[in-house]
């Protein structure tokens, strides 16, 4: 009888110590949980950091394809006067258009450049308000050659034709109402009048943007898609 005491007491001292072991372990268990969650919100704070670095590129990418074509067509314009804007069209910028066989942000980015290209050109050619025809005219054909440039990039011959044909057949529509309006009324370097024939006209105008298109395109832009590719530039953006 007297060892009952003693036993109690071991007991309540085994339960005492049971209880913050149990209490510890449930702690520690919480927190092993809590610390398994963790990693998954890490990781879509991490992606979507990476997703808004990603975009921010995307548009980084754009605007300075955009700066290049502008600055490029101005160039033009300095250098060989009315072939950025005139009948005959031999825009060096438009080798830039290349770069839509390497990443879609080529695409809003040659378009939104021509469509600054062309409102500077309004400023200084004095086309006036007419001159927003060559404003939205020009950059849907440049918005149509891209995305044909990027649809088919797999194929380069066939991609580089988009810029080619749309400008030919979209530009040519327009322009003789353009160059009407700020006194050219005769085929470049000749006498031969063109005002009373609006057929005549786009017929000759199909043929020389095609023309100074095609040169610049292949001349110069298959030489420089060839150079890129062997680069890593637009290594991941080519998808």
């Amino acid at each position: 009888m007297k060892h009952r005491p003693e036993a109690s007491a071991r007991g309540s001292q085994s339960q005492s110590s049971t209880r913050p072991a149990r209490g510890s372990q449930s702690q520690s268990s919480t927190h092993t949980a809590r610390n398994l969650q963790n990693p998954s919100s890490t990781h879509t704070a991490r992606g979507s950091q990476s997703r808004s670095s990603s975009r921010s590129v995307r548009i980084a990418r754009a605007g300075v394809i955009a700066a290049l074509y502008a600055a490029l067509t101005l160039l033009t314009l300095t250098v060989l006067g009315g072939f950025a804007f005139g009948p005959v069209q031999l825009r060096l910028s438009e080798v830039v258009c290349v770069l839509a066989l390497f990443t879609a942000e080529a695409i809003p980015g040659l378009t939104i450049g021509c469509a600054l290209a062309n409102l500077i050109g309004i400023a200084l050619n004095g086309s006036g308000a007419l001159g927003l025809l060559d404003v939205i005219g020009g950059s849907a054909a440049t918005f149509i050659g891209a995305w044909w440039c990027w649809r088919f990039r797999s194929r380069t011959g066939i991609a580089l034709l988009g810029p080619i044909v749309a400008n030919a057949l979209i530009v040519a529509a327009y322009l003789p109402i353009i160059l009407a309006a700020i006194g050219f009324y005769t085929l470049p370097f000749t006498d031969i009048s063109l005002a009373e024939s609006y057929p005549l006209m786009y017929l000759f105008g199909v043929l020389a943007i095609g023309l100074g298109e095609a040169l610049v395109i292949y001349g110069l832009g298959w030489p420089l898609q060839a150079a890129l590719k062997r680069t890593t530039l637009f290594a991941t953006s080519n998808r």
